[in-house]
């Protein structure tokens, strides 16, 4: 475990780290499964369906906001055997109306404790999803003089996590990645070298789940955001 004081990299993801997110998609999906009546899928089935065709298109077309519109559509005319009207296409627009212009809403004592850590560590910021929405909410939260660097990138696997570390000259070994995804933020920045922090989010996408190893040293959990501070 690092000594408090010994300056690191500190490298962040954002969205439901520094911030909620995938709260409000999750609502959308609550209201969609209101709205998608089915004659025999309860609400579980049909969110396994729409979890399948959510991980295809991520594949196929990465993530935001748009593509989650997609999933949605192609959800419905998959279960209804039939295109989408223009009545549906519209009404599944109006569901999503709130992932358009929300504020941001800051995990509760993020900012107190990146104005602490940033006193003694740099601070990287490393994001992935549409380049617009997700710099619409860099823009938008009031952090970015913490970071000496932002990335929007279009995903987080172990290549992305290697770049980072060519990009800004550092040791994967004394660097450590902090966010809420096994998937997108622990498990390939370990495969790089990195350390981890991993602090969970309950409303974390079921995309970004996956198991971690409890006997791994270089990963440290956490409850809560400013539980960084006793140790970094």
């Amino acid at each position: 475990m690092p000594q408090r004081r010994e300056a690191k990299v500190l490298v962040f993801d954002a969205d439901d780290t520094l911030w909620e997110n995938n709260i409000l998609f999750e609502r959308v999906i609550d209201d969609f499964l209101d709205w998608l009546a089915h004659p025999t899928l309860d609400r579980v089935q049909i969110r396994a369906v729409l979890d399948d065709i959510e991980r295809a298109n991520a594949v196929a077309h990465g993530y935001g906001s748009k593509v989650f519109l997609r999933s949605l559509g192609e959800c419905l005319e998959k279960l209804r055997q039939r295109p989408a009207t223009e009545r549906e296409r519209a009404e599944i627009e109006g569901l999503a109306v709130a992932l358009v212009g929300h504020q941001v809403e800051l995990m509760p004592g993020v900012a107190e404790t990146l104005d602490d850590l940033a006193t003694r560590h740099e601070l990287l910021l490393l994001t992935k999803g549409d380049r617009e929405e997700q710099q619409r909410k860099l823009d938008a939260c009031g952090l970015l003089h913490h970071f000496s660097a932002a990335h929007i990138v279009p995903e987080k696997d172990v290549d992305t996590y290697r770049w980072l570390a060519r990009e800004h000259g550092f040791d994967p070994a004394g660097a450590w990645m902090i966010g809420n995804s096994p998937r997108s933020d622990i498990l390939p920045a370990r495969a790089a070298g990195m350390n981890a922090v991993f602090i969970p989010n309950e409303n974390t996408w079921v995309l970004e789940h996956d198991e971690l190893d409890p006997s791994d040293t270089g990963v440290i959990r956490l409850a809560a955001f400013p539980d960084l501070l006793q140790h970094f």
